[in-house]
């Protein structure tokens, strides 16, 4: 086929596009204001939240060491906002009074491992840990002695906890707990866990428990009408006057609703419904966006979930493909230590893997029911509940899946 070149037809859309891009008055006065990561000046309907937080963490002004702390709360309920929130509230009152004291926040589910949490965690505190090398509990040590050497005291917000734990152990946090005894002059680690897994205690170890688990919190679910609010309150900031209807305001907020009250997927749906819009060239942001970005979230959810798994979560998805069907986990475990083994990674247990087989259950990726297998006992059987296609290329962009999988 003939080279159109630079002056082809393809460079006359692109001109198009960015000249009407630039001559154009975007909806948007702030879209910042609909990412995951904003923290707004005021939490609507966490009141009570921020107040109960905040007084467990006060004492630190003192010197004191706070409670360690459990959030716990479906997705979107307001937990990573509030203790972002008021840390953030809490440091600046910190710096005033001049206290030794650092607040570090990990996403364990985007850290991936625990290793590399433990290599942003002392990126924050100004320690350069190798990429690999070290053991986990030599990479710990190095943190611990900065603290010890610096008299720093530490507030550490690690968030969704559960993902570290049920994939990996619980070893990382023990070891956070057991330094308290060994820091000096009296200074302290205190842990801020979040999970949206009520059941998440369930996995750690008696010992790491008594440890760590002392004041807890549970947020409830928002309803629609709370929803309606917080949309509203971040469309005045987000949008130019006007541009978003009420109808699509009820639709945004109804749709995030049957998400069991998920504020986050209520703000998501609002920003890609106004990014469609303005590429549309429309002035206003209606229900059919608010559709049409829905549609948009789930088709690409999927897809995106699989690619972000960890190594372990896309080589049991790879041991569930290998079956013409649906596979026990007696049979799936085979699968699995058998590819584990071959790309020289040492398996985890069935205990691990049973874990990691109940998270791919509430996230849609599998159906994995308990069945009675009469005398021999009861086992899951584990079949993929989304397209195998769709499972299939997700792995095959993970260039150690891929190459089982071929």
């Amino acid at each position: 086929m003939e080279n159109m070149g630079a002056a082809g037809p393809n460079n006359d859309i692109l001109d198009e596009i960015f000249n009407r891009t630039i001559n154009s008055k975007s909806i948007f006065l702030n879209r910042d204001v609909l990412r995951n990561d904003y923290i707004p000046d005021h939490i609507l309907f966490r009141d009570d939240q921020i107040s109960q937080f905040g007084s467990i963490l006060a004492p630190i002004l003192r010197g004191n060491k706070p409670s360690n702390i459990f959030l716990y709360g479906k997705t979107g309920t307001g937990k990573t906002v509030v203790a972002r929130y008021v840390t953030k509230k809490l440091y600046e009152r910190v710096l005033k009074l001049n206290l030794n004291i650092k607040f570090l926040y990990i996403n364990t589910r985007l850290a991936s491992t625990q290793y590399k949490m433990l290599v942003e965690l002392g990126a924050q505190l100004d320690i350069s840990l190798p990429f690999t090398g070290l053991s986990l509990s030599e990479a710990a040590s190095r943190i611990f002695e900065k603290m010890k050497r610096d008299s720093i005291n530490t507030i550490i917000i690690l968030d969704e906890i559960d993902y570290i734990v049920k994939n990996y152990d619980d070893n990382i946090l023990y070891e956070f707990t057991r330094v308290n005894n060994e820091l000096l002059n009296g200074n302290f680690i205190s842990i801020i866990g979040i999970s949206n897994d009520l059941k998440f205690k369930e996995y750690l170890d008696p010992r790491v428990l008594s440890g760590l688990s002392e004041e807890e919190m549970v947020f409830p679910p928002y309803t629609v009408d709370e929803l309606e609010a917080i949309l509203t309150d971040r469309i005045r900031a987000a949008f130019r006057p006007g541009v978003v209807s009420e109808s699509a305001v009820k639709l945004c907020a109804s749709l995030a609703a049957s998400e069991h009250g998920d504020a986050r997927r209520a703000v998501d749906l609002l920003r890609v419904a106004g990014e469609l819009a303005e590429r549309e060239g429309s002035d206003v942001v209606d229900t059919d966006h608010i559709t049409k970005a829905s549609r948009s979230i789930e088709r690409d959810r999927t897809y995106e979930v699989i690619r972000s798994l960890p190594l372990h979560g896309k080589l049991i998805l790879a041991a569930v493909l290998a079956a013409p069907e649906d596979i026990n986990t007696g049979r799936l475990y085979s699968n699995y230590t058998s590819m584990a083994r071959s790309l020289g990674i040492e398996p985890l247990t069935q205990r691990r893997i049973s874990g990691i087989l109940s998270e791919l259950d509430v996230l849609g990726v599998v159906n994995a029911p308990v069945v009675s297998n009469g005398r021999f006992g009861r086992s899951k059987r584990v079949k993929l509940v989304v397209p195998r296609e769709v499972v299939s290329r997700a792995l095959q962009e993970d260039e150690l899946i891929s190459s089982i999988l071929k």
